[in-house]
């Protein structure tokens, strides 16, 4: 993140140099040798001393013959550790005992981290996934909060909300995750879903408290509308062919990311685009939550074809469509007419133009769009229940999609991410617990209550049988045979998990499953 990028809305950020910013040369060093395995280790570590000693001491050290990188780094960093400890599951006390214990192994009480830390600071206490993911990350938090609301544990709900709203304030955006490597970018925007879940335990009063942040991540999501002209684009937006505006995904970087710094090096060289356009590129598919899968490539399939800035994905459309819908309810509970108006208007101009351009006759589903190229996506992804879930479909459309649903994502175990096989992780065979639930809740809001159990249950069992025979809860599935480890992507597959366990937990409530 370049020193532009300190300001958002005029805003100075605190707390937020990246570690390549505090540690030039040694930082790049590091990422690009086989110190670590993985490239998010070093910038999770948490340096031992001011950051210009450790430089000086690298840039005095590093070119005597007996140097050795590694023993540097872990002489003068603290070495982040696998989250859980030495947790031991139980597999004879059940999947709902694991679960139950989990919620403590995954929270992490709120504090100042270290002065030159990656981490953010937060006011309230947190939950994380899991494994190499070591701080909250935004859309992961709703489906975890499922499954805290199903163990009633409003406190941490409450506290996890807050923790957002303290974002945006701070920020003026909710960060992929607490990290200030992630401070250029925002992911799935679930806050408006995460209110309405608190809503139900405590009431309306939390939509009218946290207007003043629905509005404040809705002006990030749409900086610069009111310039905004036909074919063009800026950050975030996209001006549609006829006048509408939608969202795409976006970076204000357009360097490699630093988590996966060598990664980005390497695939830049293999791809056609320059590399700040491919930066830029892999950089918004890590908005969006789906890092990596086809929906972003073009034809090829290939990675380095990557073009996620020319597509409007439906699934953020619809989301943001909740939050208009959402903000719109917050006035009309104070009883300002004016403005009700005004934002249920802008979400019924957004749900005719998610129709218009998202629909697919040929497929009988929602697809994304290719603002560039004018014309629908050809990736068909189970991104396109979405529109389910906001009952933005006809009642026609969700019954072609069911159709859809039964005959080509459903597998043995669950639902398939894509119909490809690109050996990333958002393609097939992998399954993955949030687009599970959206699909189950998108089906029953149109009656599709069949399909829908006969999803929840395959994927029930499919985490179930994972579980008995390895002790763990993870973050992705083989949907085709769950005798095989989902795989795919950049690192390997992480325990935890926070997802999995909320959606897990939702769905044996649901359901009325009995097990442990």
């Amino acid at each position: 993140m370049g020193l532009s990028l300190m300001f958002v809305f005029g805003m100075v950020r605190s707390q937020s140099l990246t570690p390549a910013e505090l540690f030039p040369g040694l930082f790049e060093a590091v990422q690009l040798s086989d110190v670590f395995h993985d490239n998010k280790t070093f910038v999770d570590a948490v340096p031992k001393t001011e950051p210009a000693i450790i430089l000086k001491h690298y840039n005095e050290q590093k070119h005597l013959p007996n140097f050795d990188l590694k023993k540097f780094v872990t002489e003068n960093f603290a070495l982040p550790v696998t989250q859980g400890g030495d947790f031991k599951t139980d597999i004879s006390k059940g999947v709902r005992k694991h679960i139950d214990t989990l919620w403590q192994v995954l929270s992490r009480k709120h504090g100042s981290p270290s002065k030159y830390s990656s981490l953010l600071s937060l006011p309230n206490d947190y939950i994380i996934p899991g494994g190499r993911f070591r701080e909250t990350y935004y859309w992961d938090t709703y489906f975890t909060m499922l499954g805290l609301q199903q163990s009633h544990k409003t406190k941490i709900m409450e506290n996890v909300v807050g923790n957002f709203a303290y974002m945006i304030d701070e920020y003026g955006f909710i960060p992929t995750g607490t990290r200030t490597y992630y401070l250029t970018r925002s992911q799935a925007p679930f806050f408006s879903m995460m209110l309405g879940l608190l809503a139900k335990d405590e009431g309306s009063k939390v939509i009218t408290k946290y207007q003043p942040e629905l509005l404040k991540e809705y002006a990030f999501w749409m900086k610069g509308a009111q310039k905004l002209k036909t074919g063009e684009a800026y950050r975030n937006l996209v001006g549609m062919p006829g006048g509408e505006i939608l969202n795409r995904n976006w970076d204000d970087s357009d360097k490699p990311r630093q988590e996966a710094y060598k990664n980005d090096l390497d695939s830049a060289k293999k791809s056609k685009q320059a590399p700040k356009d491919f930066y830029r590129n892999v950089r918004a598919a890590g908005e969006s939550g789906w890092d990596f899968g086809s929906r972003w490539f073009d034809a090829s399939g290939k990675f380095g074809s990557i073009q996620t800035t020319s597509i409007i994905p439906v699934d953020l459309n619809c989301l943001l469509y909740h939050l208009e819908l959402t903000i719109a309810q917050s006035y009309q509970l104070q009883g300002n007419n004016t403005q009700f108006k005004l934002y249920a208007d802008k979400a019924a101009s957004r749900k005719k133009a998610i129709l218009k351009y998202c629909w697919s006759e040929k497929d009988n589903w929602f697809m994304d769009y290719n603002w560039k190229l004018k014309r629908i996506s050809p990736q068909q992804t189970i991104a396109g229940v979405f529109p389910l879930d906001f009952n933005i479909a006809t009642a026609k459309q969700a019954g072609q999609m069911a159709g859809v649903i039964q005959t080509k994502f459903l597998r043995p175990w669950g639902l398939a991410t894509s119909f490809k096989r690109t050996g990333q992780q958002w393609d097939s065979p992998n399954g993955w617990a949030p687009m599970q639930f959206m699909t189950i809740n998108g089906l029953q809001n149109y009656r599709q209550d069949d399909l829908a159990r006969t999803i929840a249950l395959r994927w029930i069992n499919t985490n179930i049988a994972v579980f008995k025979q390895t002790g763990k809860l993870t973050e992705k599935y083989n949907v085709d045979d769950n005798t095989l480890n989902a795989g795919g992507g950049e690192y390997p597959q992480q325990d935890g998990y926070g997802w999995t366990n909320g959606v897990l937990l939702y769905l044996l409530n649901y359901y009325h499953i009995n097990t442990k």
